[in-house]
């Protein structure tokens, strides 16, 4: 047996991390960095928070706050222009995934030519990157640990991937008092963003056993704390727990990479704008439906790992999680994709597109046609 796992980010955890940032900006004797957020961590107060530890390490700083849902190549080189103006050494993202995303793609450009389209696809960033800080307040993308920034070409009408470990947060402060602010909509969306992340990497065709590891434990965590921290935000205990499901998983994805769900995910934020977590909420429970015929087996381990023991026939258990995950979206509100102004007109179109997304190449069950995709949205409609 051979296999390589990744892990990169020093990772400050609990409540109260927050107040490590000034020391942790100083070990890196840093001139200036950018402080990167967008409106929603402003108005909950969080980035003056940040700004302020910021402040106590001394450097100067810059801030970029036009951060936008499901970041675009546009946004992107308009704020890595403000950095080099700057002359920013380091960044500092605060937020949820397109915050810290958003500082992944502008660091790639502060240390390799081009612009950031050039970069779309894996192990293409050539340079190492400058030190970068990331502080989720969300518990869903992971990306504050992954090796992905994902992005909009709204020229080509694609949402993209950045896959390298060079643009891996240097440092992780993960405050689960953070997320206490977020609301219960976006807690749901975010949360079924990480539980996708933890089935799709267990059963993708690159999983190893760390990986693998990372994903049943994610799940196991994730899957027990949503409904109790969707009930109750004030719920510290769910909200650690949920932050700390979100980082095991991104242990396992961003390793073992992820599958049709985000395919399809993919192309419903690139056409229609869709928030990442709810695109992949809705369509979950089909996919992991449809991949079941391939992976009866991890479809049953999957479903072990919830508290389903079922029969103790994989093939008899496959639909156990499945089954399970519809029925949390549903306690969820999870809207279908009607509900989110999706038109049965469009699945053709959204077909076409799916097929052509990298990611299906590491989905166990392979060999996707355009009439299976439609028969998904159909489901998920």
């Amino acid at each position: 047996m051979s296999f390589n796992f990744f892990v990169k980010s020093n990772i400050d955890f609990g409540r109260g991390a927050l107040n490590d940032l000034s020391e942790i900006i100083k070990g890196y004797s840093l001139k200036s960095v950018m402080v990167v957020y967008d409106g929603g961590v402003k108005a909950a107060g969080i980035a003056d928070k940040v700004v302020s530890e910021v402040e106590k390490s001394g450097v100067s700083y810059c801030i970029f706050d036009g951060v936008i849902p499901n970041p675009t190549n546009d946004v992107v080189e308009e704020a890595a222009v403000i950095a080099k103006e700057a002359n920013v050494e380091g960044f500092v993202a605060v937020g949820g995934g397109s915050s810290i995303d958003l500082a992944k793609a502008v660091n790639v450009l502060m240390t390799n030519e081009g612009r950031i389209g050039e970069y779309g696809g894996i192990g293409m960033v050539k340079n190492p990157c400058l030190p970068l800080i990331a502080i989720p307040t969300t518990a869903g993308t992971s990306s504050e640990i992954t090796n992905v920034s994902a992005l909009i070409d709204t020229e080509k009408v694609i949402k993209y991937v950045v896959i390298d470990n060079n643009i891996v947060a240097s440092d992780v402060i993960a405050d689960p008092e953070l997320t206490r602010t977020v609301p219960q909509s976006v807690t749901a969306a975010t949360g079924m963003d990480a539980i996708t992340h933890a089935v799709e990497s267990y059963i993708s065709n690159m999983a190893t056993p760390l990986t693998e590891y990372n994903a049943l434990k994610g799940l196991e965590i994730l899957y027990n704390n949503l409904p109790k921290v969707c009930a109750n935000g004030n719920d510290m205990d769910a909200r650690e727990q949920m932050m700390l499901g979100c980082i095991i998983t991104g242990f396992s994805f961003s390793n073992a990479n992820l599958g049709l769900v985000h395919g399809i995910a993919h192309t419903l934020s690139a056409h229609f704008g869709l928030a990442h977590g709810m695109a992949n909420a809705c369509v979950l429970p089909y996919v992991m439906r449809y991949n079941a015929e391939s992976c009866p087996d991890k479809m049953a381990d999957l479903a072990r790992a919830i508290g389903i023991e079922g029969s103790g026939d994989a093939e008899k258990d496959k639909y156990l999680l499945a089954d399970a995950l519809l029925d949390l979206t549903k306690k969820l509100e999870i809207r279908t994709l009607e509900e989110q102004g999706i038109s049965r007109d469009d699945f053709d179109m959204l077909a076409n597109d799916v097929l052509n997304e990298p990611v299906l190449g590491f989905n166990p069950r392979q060999g996707i046609t355009k009439e299976d995709v439609i028969a998904i949205l159909e489901e998920a409609f």
